[in-house]
């Protein structure tokens, strides 16, 4: 078989590890030739094409980002966009398309496989972890890791400048890595788009605190998070899928804080650095394992479907299932946060 692959929507750890995987399994395995297709969908859109090999894919389990790099091309926004995509795919002889990317990345993907009859297999990639029918997605455990570091870090300052600390993180409208993070790092508040920032309880909470001799706070807030009085909230553009450009609630959450309470308070956004860099070992396991059953899929051809994870076993479920709704963070999971707040 020939196929092609390609890498959408934001960068993440692991996904050097997931075109490893394609490569290895599908060249030794199955005698099959495997191209990749640079900067996402934009990349099948303007026949942008590399030859995957063992040889170029080796040694990358390790590296951070994408060797065939990405972008947020939304190919329903492109004149003839699913058309060219599929005239590209006849021109490289292509059996199958490996789409590694998110809940919106998949999104296109199932659209091209149910309007447009291709032959494709996705794999679930996103720091967010909010992409449903699988229990987590490659570059999530990595970006809490850095999250938890970070908090560490914040900590010793806080403490010596009887601060407080608010710190921004990502994961769009779902709050798991706000709350992951926030616990693995022992933050004081941990604030998430599930649940409305109620600002006044916040305060009064900090300022609790502070009179029980605790001289400073850690505050994570997800980059999703809305206060539950909307004239706080700032305007937002939107992008090409239609998402909100997120980004600044952190600084705006500081200056409250420190108006309402007096206590010096700072900002720190974690933005990019939580996507960049190596990812951890579970990660690269994860995606290893993603990327064999991918390829094991594309030459059963169980088009149509996304590999997940259940459990620790690895199974295929329709992409449909993987993006009929936005998989938010479990409260019961953060009622195990809430034992530690203030």
């Amino acid at each position: 078989m020939r196929i092609g692959i390609l890498t959408g929507g934001g960068d993440c750890p692991g996904l050097n590890a997931v075109l490893r995987a394609v490569v290895r399994r599908s060249v030794k395995e199955y005698g099959s030739e495997v191209v990749g297709f640079l900067e996402g969908f934009r990349g099948v859109i303007e026949n942008m094409v590399m030859p995957l090999t063992m040889h170029s894919t080796g040694g990358l389990i390790h590296r951070g980002g994408t060797i065939l790099r990405t972008s947020r091309t939304n190919p329903f926004k492109v004149e003839r966009g699913p058309e060219r995509i599929k005239e590209n795919m006849e021109k490289h002889r292509l059996d199958a398309l490996i789409v590694v990317g998110g809940e919106d990345t998949c999104g296109v993907a199932n659209r091209l496989y149910k309007e447009h009859n291709l032959n494709l297999v996705c794999v679930p990639k996103t720091i967010d972890n909010d992409i449903n029918a699988t229990d987590v997605a490659f570059g999530f455990d990595t970006a809490v890791n850095i999250v938890a570091e970070a908090l560490d870090r914040l900590h010793t300052t806080a403490e010596s400048h009887n601060r407080v600390l608010v710190c921004e993180v990502m994961g769009r409208n779902a709050g798991w890595i706000a709350c992951y993070g926030g616990i693995a790092g022992g933050a004081d508040f941990i604030l998430v788009p599930e649940r409305p920032i109620n600002l006044t309880a916040v305060i009064n909470s900090i300022k609790q605190r502070h009179a029980r001799g605790r001289d400073f706070s850690i505050v994570v807030v997800a980059e999703g998070a809305k206060f539950d009085d909307e004239q706080v909230n700032p305007e937002r553009e939107v992008d090409a899928f239609g998402h909100v450009r997120l980004g600044g609630i952190g600084e705006i959450l500081a200056k409250h804080i420190e108006k309402e309470t007096g206590f010096e308070t700072r900002s720190t956004t974690l933005g990019h650095i939580q996507r960049g860099g190596s990812p951890t070992a579970f990660d690269r396991v994860l995606a290893t394992r993603y990327g064999v059953l991918a390829a094991d899929l594309v030459h059963q051809k169980k088009f149509g479907t996304m590999v997940a994870l259940h459990g620790n076993t690895l199974v295929d479920v329709p992409i449909e299932d993987a993006v009929n709704s936005l998989k938010t963070l479990d409260m019961d999971i953060y009622k195990v946060a809430e034992v530690f707040f203030g």
